[in-house]
């Protein structure tokens, strides 16, 4: 039974677990063999004798000799320990959806784990096919004409579009002239950041009363300067600006190309089109919207899709189909060239294609729904909550997708910070909830995001967190500055971490640094 308003009881274990390099005893093995045929061993010989002896070994390598439950058990301690993405994680901004086990599995299969990228195509029709089949979902999905996916990532594919637009100006020979790029305040800083490492300058637009710049802002910046306009819609604090079709035909009018970065799709997904809206490119982070793992739960991909003009650009190979047979096609003149080894995180996006055909339009379409419905449930519980405010505060219309909410009151009242926040929330078998990308907009802020996966109770019990924490603010501050108490490492000591007379990569390393050489 719940108690304490709703909250469960939570401890997390502690083992104080060594390092496997300082665990097990000599002599210690997982398995034994047995002796070696002598029929083998005259036939194979020695295995000293299969390795040059400038490539032997002097003396055997230091590592830990365990039994097999030694090792077992270590790693389970690890596991109990494991800090974030296993509670109930509203991770605004960068999106942490479900990874489906179903999607392991599959890729574990050894038609996927044990092909290779440089292997004939004829040998990977299955792989290339399911590519080209999400090629086409995404295609329906924005209105695109090609996607690729080898970018590594949102930043990469913000990236991959600022190459495009170099090479799509050399190709009219504005490469030169063209020398600017279009951005607001509230959008993602990859793309400033991409736009910046491809060699443009940034022109960034702030907001006005309406939570999104002016129309006459936007005029002001336009020139025979613009290359590009890189923006996102909505922004992190769920405001979506509906004048962007007038921004896309002011752009073009400039002699600009439009992007679309569609981090924040979950709101929209099956509702708009880019293409629709006038965009030149687009890219969706699989991770946020289809499904994919990242970070810890492995490697993020940017789908990077664009209009026929200007896939002659894109990076190759890319996947294509003659109507009979998939084949990889890399005779593309005009590519800019790889941003990525191979074809990208190829498992990723067969897990995000298993998503999508799993969801069918109808779920798409319905899983905006819920993401927008449950943003605009946890708003008003939240600004129930002392010390809690959002963003643009007089803006009174539906959020989609996500909501920048503030504790500047509370850090004024009491001196707790979101900081302190996120260091308390853990206590209760919640992940640490996201704060803000640079910069802050509004003081102390943080982003809960629930998309369509989180059900009612878990954004109930995760509201419930917060106003715990609230509470505890209010009443005796040092509760919460000194969080974490019930994981399994307390508040960490930062001074070490800047100091290479301490902190090791190596275990060798280590034992010199700490003098058990």
């Amino acid at each position: 039974m719940m108690k304490n308003g709703g909250l469960r009881e939570y401890r997390s274990a502690s083992w104080d677990e060594p390092v496997v390099m300082e665990l097990g005893y000599p002599g210690r093995r997982g398995m034994v063999f047995g002796e070696v045929d002598a029929a083998i061993a005259a036939k194979v010989g020695a295995a000293e004798a299969l390795l040059p002896a400038a490539m032997r070994r002097r003396r055997p390598p230091a590592l830990p000799e365990l039994s097999e439950p030694e090792v077992l058990r270590h790693y389970l301690h690890l596991s109990q320990q494991t800090l974030g993405m296993l509670g109930v994680n509203l991770f605004g901004t960068c999106t942490m959806k479900y990874n489906p086990r179903a999607g392991e599995a599959v890729m574990a299969r050894p038609q996927v784990a044990e092909t290779h990228p440089l292997q004939h195509a004829d040998t990977l029709q299955g792989t290339l096919e399911l590519v080209h089949g999400f090629d086409l979902i995404l295609r329906e999905l924005s209105g695109m004409d090609r996607f690729v996916f080898q970018a590594a990532g949102g930043a990469d594919a913000a990236y991959t579009h600022a190459c495009v637009t170099r090479a799509h100006l050399a190709a009219r020979g504005e490469l030169g002239k063209r020398d600017e790029i279009v951005t607001t305040i509230q959008t993602h800083p990859c793309n400033p950041a991409t736009a910046a490492t491809a060699g443009f300058k940034v022109v960034t637009l702030m907001l006005d009363e309406r939570g999104y710049p002016s129309l006459d802002a936007l005029k002001a910046a336009l020139s025979d300067r613009t290359a590009a306009l890189m923006v996102n819609n909505p922004d992190d604090m769920g405001i979506y600006n509906p004048e962007i079709k007038e921004w896309v035909r002011l752009v073009h009018e400039a002699g600009g190309l439009c992007f679309y970065d569609h981090a924040n799709f979950n709101g929209v997904m099956g509702k708009l089109r880019a293409r629709e809206l006038g965009f030149d490119a687009c890219m969706y982070m699989l991770h946020k919207t289809f499904g994919a793992p990242k970070g810890g739960g492995g490697p993020a991909v940017g789908a990077y899709g664009c209009t026929a003009e200007l896939a002659r650009y894109l990076p190759g190979p890319v996947v294509a189909f003659d109507g009979a047979k998939y084949r990889l096609d890399s005779d593309r003149p005009d590519s800019l060239g790889k941003v990525r080894e191979f074809w990208g995180n190829v498992p990723q996006v067969l897990k995000a294609y298993a998503w999508a055909r799993a969801m069918g339009a109808e779920g798409i379409h319905e899983a905006s729904d819920l993401s927008v419905l449950a943003n605009n449930y946890m708003e008003k519980k939240l600004l129930a909550i002392r010390g809690v405010t959002k963003s643009n505060p007089h803006i009174d219309a539906w959020r989609m997708e996500m909501t920048r909410y503030s504790l500047g009151v509370l850090k004024e009242d009491t001196g707790v910070g979101v900081a302190d926040m996120q260091h308390r929330m853990v206590d209760f078998g919640v992940d640490a909830p996201w704060l803000s990308h640079e910069p802050w907009l509004v003081a102390e802020p943080f982003t809960p995001e629930a998309g369509e996966m989180w059900s009612k109770e878990d954004i109930d019990y995760w509201i419930a967190a917060l106003a715990r924490v609230s509470e505890e603010a209010y009443r005796d501050p040092e509760i919460v500055k000194t969080a974490p108490h019930n994981q399994s490492i307390a508040k960490i000591r930062t001074d070490g971490l800047e100091d290479p007379e301490r902190w090791a990569t190596t275990w060798r390393a280590y034992r010199r640094k700490h003098r058990k050489a």
